[in-house]
């Protein structure tokens, strides 16, 4: 039998409408890694529009923006995380690492008693 995975997952609703989970930060850790909107999209499995949207609305919710963006053309076009955007990501990952550790021993024990089924 394969062991099961468990996974927590974090969303943060920082204020009214105002939330941040998985899904974000991971547009912008690919967009941190790729340089590249699309890139980012491609990576998740997601359409430009879709990740362009989450960038359009992280950059109208915080009080600066998180990615900066250059149109293509001739030249490329290109994005990258502001220190702003960096500066979230990172602690974002933190409070998801700490909640993960905070949370091992009662994941585990709730795994012990799973069904042997699932």
């Amino acid at each position: 039998m394969t062991k099961p995975r468990s996974a927590l997952s974090i969303r943060l609703d920082l204020a009214p409408g105002v939330r941040l989970g998985p899904g974000k930060a991971d547009v912008l850790e690919g967009i941190a890694e790729t340089g590249s909107i699309a890139a980012s999209g491609r990576r998740l499995n997601m359409s430009y529009k879709r990740v362009w949207t989450i960038v359009e609305e992280l950059n109208r919710l915080f009080d600066a923006p998180l990615v900066s963006a250059a149109k293509g053309g001739k030249q490329g076009g290109g994005a990258a995380l502001t220190a702003l955007g960096q500066n979230v990501l990172t602690r974002y990952r933190r409070v998801q690492a700490a909640a993960a550790k905070a949370a091992n021993a009662e994941v585990a024990a709730l795994r012990r008693r799973l069904a042997a089924r699932v």
